[in-house]
């Protein structure tokens, strides 16, 4: 009964993340839409989810038909001239070369109108991260100072980990007495080689367990190295408190920079010394598996998560790769400064190498996030 219920559980978990996953996707795809109708753009289907349709409905007025596929991961917008087959010079030759009047095409657009709609999908996704801090901030309070006696990330091998914990647990007791978050803190510093017997809760279920903190400097913990006091490998999850309106509109702001900043500098790292944390990159699988982790910390923090993940499909979206919005507005630049599309063969190469190195980009972050999972290293 109890494996089930654990089982039922993890399905859940993996099924949140999916259609948390799915709405991201949804509303950068409806930023695409909402542009492209602004600038007369036909849009010919806007859908949620991929594979054969299970129902719809055409609009008697634009025509386009919102459908609900039947996989329920991610959507499209599907705009007339774009067929998704054909390169953008392609396309934009197979217009001029139509006798018809096609004012609703993407491809009649001016080269500026074309930008701002390919680049609306990712700026959708920036302003979601935004509003997504927002609506947490306002729903769940803002992460204080003060830890909850709650296991949040934790370090490989540490004696938390081998002593069986795992994020999510909520501590008890410390030696038969209850603790709060910062006595929780308190009390494993203050017990360097000392035995400790921890009393956890995991999914209703009492534990017990005996745990000796180490130096917190053989963690790698360099900011506690000289103070010669006790760690387990683990780090709090932080508690929530309600805040006022305006404050959280002002840390939901921070957030957001916060969120900008990480991703700016581990782009830059990833950049300047790829060998060294190539093997740090993750991708759905590897995301997936820390979302599940994360529900286990509450909804604020799980709230954060969908924002960073927000923000990352932004930015991975406009890499200047063939296939991505970044890469089709890449071309539309280049159609800008000269005047006129590519050369349809030359864009087609150029289509077919980016796309190889992003599916060998997709796999390897697929064999690396398995790898890690099964075996807690990475690949690279």
């Amino acid at each position: 009964m109890l494996v089930a219920a654990i089982t039922l559980a993890s399905i859940g978990k993996v099924v949140t993340f999916l259609i948390m996953l799915s709405i991201l996707i949804v509303l950068h795809e409806l930023g695409h839409f909402v542009v492209a109708r602004r600038n007369g753009v036909r849009v010919n289907e806007f859908a949620l989810g991929m594979g054969p349709k299970l129902l719809g409905w055409t609009s008697p007025r634009s025509g386009t038909l919102y459908s609900v596929r039947a996989l329920p991961i991610g959507g499209y917008c599907a705009m007339q001239g774009e067929d998704g087959k054909t390169s953008e010079a392609e396309q934009q030759r197979e217009f001029r070369a139509a006798d018809s009047d096609q004012s609703d095409n993407f491809q009649s657009k001016s080269p500026l109108r074309r930008l701002a709609i390919v680049l609306a999908g990712p700026i959708a996704n920036f302003a979601l991260a935004y509003a997504i801090l927002l609506v947490s901030a306002l729903a769940f309070g803002v992460a204080g100072s003060h830890a909850q006696p709650v296991i949040g990330f934790m370090t490989p091998n540490s004696p938390a980990a081998l002593a069986g914990l795992q994020p999510g647990d909520r501590i008890l007791t410390i030696d038969g007495r209850r603790v709060t978050g910062a006595q929780l803190i308190a009390r494993i510093h203050a017990s360097l080689g000392k035995r400790l017997d921890v009393v956890y809760l995991r999914n209703g279920i009492r534990h017990e367990i005996l745990i000796t903190p180490v130096a917190c400097a053989k963690l790698g913990d360099a900011a506690r190295a000289a103070a010669h006091i006790g760690c387990i490998g683990f780090t709090p999850v932080a508690s929530y408190h309600r805040v006022a309106f305006g404050r959280a509109f002002a840390d939901a702001g921070l957030g957001f920079i916060g969120i900008a900043a990480n991703t700016f500098d581990g782009l830059g790292m990833l950049i300047v010394h790829f060998t060294k944390y190539a093997g740090q990159m993750s991708g759905v699988i590897g995301i997936g598996a820390a979302a599940t982790t994360i529900q286990d910390f509450g909804w604020g923090p799980y709230f954060a998560l969908a924002a960073m993940i927000s923000f990352a499909l932004g930015i991975f979206n406009l890499l200047p790769i063939p296939a991505l919005d970044g890469g089709r507005a890449a071309f539309i630049v280049v159609e800008l400064v000269r005047g006129k599309p590519i050369d349809p063969e030359k864009e087609a190469l150029v289509h077919i190498a980016g796309f190889a190195t992003l599916m060998a980009l997709m796999l390897l972050l697929a064999f690396h996030d398995i790898a890690r999972i099964v075996n807690g290293k990475g690949v690279l």
